[in-house]
């Protein structure tokens, strides 16, 4: 198989012109600046994963790696770029999740959260919680049901998180995205669109999180209930 027959395609829906699409996307969005955060797509037994050090909203597929999902090597290598950090924490959502997508972003509302809450956070009962799976069950959570995403300590090289969110995604089988402290936030799918739907729910609920503490409610109080009314200490 030719290397440029892996990244160079018409089709828009193709791994390396979506990726591409996407970091625009999130650049856009400001959850990645610089050559921060990241995206990877599963086709197959390929994996595709954006490269390190390249500005995210001047990503041109030319610029993706692409792995065999079987045997962890490399099957196109640009020479001019390393591969993402970001690789190992991917692979963990691929191997331990089935994913099909995997997003990292530094979303200063992935970050603030992380600093607000000790070891999870939790809301409830907001509309946009029923854009999130059932993970371990078919079908959607609930407007009752409390969205919970574990909150792991952030390492001074990010390949160093490995065991850590590995060991979050263990215990945590309803969750399908891990926070880490000071850092950002993954969050995986079954498809890419699925980790692209993930990924903007969890954010909006993230930033109202911190609006709803910032007006003294608890966002996993109940409904009427003193706990969602009573000021956050």
């Amino acid at each position: 198989m030719a290397e440029d027959n892996l990244v160079h395609s018409h089709d828009a829906n193709h791994p390396a012109n979506l990726i591409c699409e996407l970091c625009k996307l999130f650049y856009s969005n400001g959850w990645v600046t610089g050559t921060g955060g990241g995206i990877s797509v599963k086709d197959g037994d390929l994996i595709y994963l954006a490269p390190s050090g390249v500005q995210k909203e001047r990503m041109v597929p030319d610029n993706m790696f692409v792995m065999d999902s079987k045997t962890k090597e490399y099957i196109r290598r640009p020479q001019i770029y390393k591969p993402s950090a970001c690789t190992p924490l991917f692979m963990a959502a691929y191997d331990i999740r089935g994913a099909g997508a995997c997003i990292h972003t530094h979303s200063q509302n992935a970050v603030m959260v992380s600093l607000l809450y000790e070891k999870e956070f939790k809301i409830a009962n907001i509309e946009q919680i029923k854009a999130l799976p059932r993970v371990t069950s078919q079908g959607y959570l609930g407007f009752y049901d409390t969205l919970t995403i574990p909150i792991i300590e952030n390492t001074a090289h990010e390949e160093d998180l490995k065991d850590t969110l590995e060991r979050a995604i263990l215990d945590y089988p309803e969750a399908t995205a891990v926070l880490v402290r000071r850092h950002g936030i993954y969050v995986w799918g079954e498809s890419v669109w699925k980790a692209k739907v993930y990924n903007e729910a969890i954010d909006y609920l993230l930033e109202l999180a911190i609006k709803m503490r910032q007006c003294g409610i608890a966002p996993d109080g109940a409904i009427g209930s003193e706990k969602g009314a009573l000021r956050v200490e």
